[in-house]
């Protein structure tokens, strides 16, 4: 298999990934208070994922990522689903977001844009916990525990026929070494491998950036590395200690600056004076970014569609 981000940088400046989809869920009248998150949505309003798809390949997403982050075997099984149908709805979060993909580019006979990809969201073990653990990676298991967890979903998803999948939110190296064991059961597969970050210099768990980075630097699967759900203000240094420990292309896609509590799970706000829903923020940050090494940015957590307009006009603006 060809790498998709490798193909995609070839055709643009930088590449445009898309926002957060719980947010314009919520926007649009879910009700996400619920340990699913937005995976809630596969089965009770899957068109309203349709819909903000398409919504961010409207404003310039290169990217789109599905809405299996926290859709997992045991977090459907547990609601009562079989096996079955839970596969059925980790596939669809996929067939979702290519319907969207494939109808925008329909429309699109003239465009200089390349083709916008497909990127699977595979969560970590916290996310399913439900409990703020994915912000921490304090979890009680080691790496064979998260191969074995996160196995299944891969093998579902991978069928489904994503472009390459989004590893996000890592919290810890040990999660990031297990889902390398796992992608080396498909060999196929292809993988951005994104973490979050406390500070300017380490993700998570406390381990350094630069050691994750390090790591995963050469692997075959692994087409882009970076960090996600992230203040903003974090990013600039991020990258710059992942740019200097490896080529792989950098990939940010930062949340709003606000604080999420987990007890709650409520946003608060930020202490980042730039953190605005207008794309301004981003606008302003985005040269900052591709100057420490970006390669591929986006917004995560509280973002939303006036966001990618304004990275995808920077990007147009380059690229013109």
């Amino acid at each position: 298999m060809t790498d998709p981000i490798k193909t995609l940088l070839a055709e643009t400046p930088f590449a445009v990934v898309d926002g957060a989809l719980a947010t314009e869920l919520e926007r649009l009248g879910c009700d996400l208070n619920d340990s699913l998150w937005s995976a809630r949505v596969l089965s009770e309003a899957p068109e309203l994922i349709t819909k903000v798809h398409r919504s961010y390949f409207e404003a310039g997403a290169d990217i789109t990522i599905t809405s299996s982050y926290q859709a997992t075997f045991e977090g459907f099984m547990a609601r009562g689903m079989s096996h079955d149908e839970a596969r059925a709805l980790i596939q669809r979060s996929v067939a979702l977001a290519v319907e969207a993909r494939d109808a925008f580019w329909a429309e699109q006979a003239d465009s200089t844009r390349a083709r916008p990809l497909v990127a699977a969201s595979i969560g970590p073990y916290g996310a399913y916990l439900a409990d703020g653990s994915e912000y921490r990676g304090d979890y009680a298991v080691g790496e064979d525990a998260l191969v074995a967890f996160h196995r299944p979903r891969i093998e579902a998803l991978v069928e489904a026929g994503a472009d390459l999948f989004a590893c996000e939110t890592l919290p810890s190296l040990v999660e990031a070494r297990a889902l390398v064991r796992v992608l080396s059961e498909f060999p196929a597969a292809r993988a951005w491998i994104t973490f979050s970050a406390k500070d300017d210099r380490h993700i998570s768990d406390g381990t350094p950036i630069a050691e994750c980075a390090a790591f995963l630097n050469g692997q075959p699967q692994v087409v882009a590395t970076g960090v996600n759900c992230t203040a903003l203000r974090f990013i600039e240094p991020l990258l710059v200690a992942m740019a200097s420990v490896t080529d792989t292309p950098l990939v940010v896609y930062p949340n709003s600056g606000e604080q999420y509590d987990p007890t709650t799970k409520q946003w608060h706000g930020s202490d980042d004076a730039d953190c605005a829903h207008d794309g301004s923020a981003f606008s302003a940050l985005v040269p900052l970014w591709l100057s420490a090494g970006a390669r591929l940015i986006g917004g995560c957590c509280r973002t939303g569609p006036e966001d990618v307009k304004a990275i995808a006009a920077l990007r147009d603006e380059l690229d013109s």
